[in-house]
């Protein structure tokens, strides 16, 4: 047990086996149903690329604000762009977010800035132009086939937009983990300086990291906008945070290295999964969101490197009393 709560990528699956054990004996029937099952998964959709995209920066020693309006700015591109050719309004918004992403990075690494305040910069853009493409109004979708196509099921439970978001996943965990350039990620994030002198193109790393955040952020907008078939100026303040918390809940650290798109896709999972069955519990929004702190906190906490060391010689210390207990007397 102990082990696998050290294994960054396992851990949010060791919870979410907690949390489905925790919430069969609460709920039984009333939560572990199918229709809890496909919450789980339409949620997962909505955050996962989200969360993704943030966490790859994060992964790069970067923090992207942004993410919050252009999810929000994608949306609306997709449906004014896709309304008679949904495909042209996917990739007009996939275009916009590669755009951000672009900027922002390149901005970052040749000014030598924050992204903190670069990307709350982009945020506040995004939103702005939101609100000029749409008149500061909600738009309709005009073809009214496409939700259906985005959230009905298509295998199981499994919806379009869901397939979408776990081949993302997939394909950003392969390249993590086999490829150079996600070498190169983990290494521009562990120690920018060390990669730059073994010959790592830092700079570059970074501005791919943040194309991809938007590339991510802007196609599950798009997804998302799709299946309401409307969109609104409005940023989507409110998956930033649950993002950030799937990420480091999924074992990215803020210092940047460290963790794994699949581990972010178990963040996700966790929370979705949290939120999905505290639903299907009846209970309050308030009382979700202090139950979903408490998790973050728990993680942060057990994460501390200081306490894990002094853990790590309690059970020590422990392991040799019993042995002395168990010892056989001269």
């Amino acid at each position: 047990m102990r082990s696998l709560w050290n294994n960054r990528t396992a851990r949010p699956y060791l919870l979410l086996v907690i949390m489905i054990a925790v919430f069969s004996a609460l709920g039984g029937d009333t939560v572990l149903t199918v229709a809890t099952l496909r919450s789980v998964l339409q949620h997962f959709a909505t955050l996962g690329p989200v969360a993704l995209g943030l966490g790859l920066t994060i992964l790069a020693r970067n923090f992207d604000l942004s993410v919050a309006g252009v999810v929000g700015l994608a949306g609306c591109v997709a449906v004014l762009a896709g309304g008679t050719y949904p495909v042209v309004g996917v990739l007009a918004a996939v275009a916009i977010g590669a755009i951000f992403g672009i900027v922002q990075g390149t901005i970052i690494v040749r000014m030598n800035l924050s992204s903190i305040g670069v990307t709350l910069g982009g945020l506040l853009t995004a939103t702005g132009l939101a609100y000029v493409a749409t008149g500061n109004q909600e738009i309709r979708l005009a073809n009214a086939n496409i939700p259906p196509i985005m959230d009905d099921p298509l295998i199981g439970p499994m919806s379009l937009r869901f397939l979408v978001t776990l081949a993302m996943f997939a394909v950003a965990a392969i390249a993590v983990a086999r490829t150079r350039a996600g070498r190169d990620l983990l290494a521009a994030g562990s120690d920018p300086k060390a990669a730059l002198v073994a010959g790592v193109p830092v700079n570059r790393v970074i501005i791919i990291a943040f194309m991809l955040a938007g590339i991510c952020t802007a196609l599950g907008g798009a997804l998302l906008s799709f299946s309401l078939a409307a969109a609104s100026p409005l940023p989507l303040s409110n998956t930033l945070v649950p993002a950030a918390a799937a990420a480091i809940i999924g074992g990215v650290s803020l210092r940047g290295g460290r963790g794994n798109p699949l581990g972010i896709a178990g963040g996700v999972l966790v929370l979705s999964a949290l939120q999905s069955c505290l639903t299907a519990l009846r209970v309050e929004p308030f009382v979700q969101d202090i139950v979903t702190g408490g998790v973050l906190f728990l993680v942060g906490i057990m994460d501390g490197a200081e306490l894990r060391r002094r853990l790590n010689d309690v059970y020590r210390r422990a392991g040799r009393g019993a042995f002395r207990r168990g010892a056989p007397s001269a």
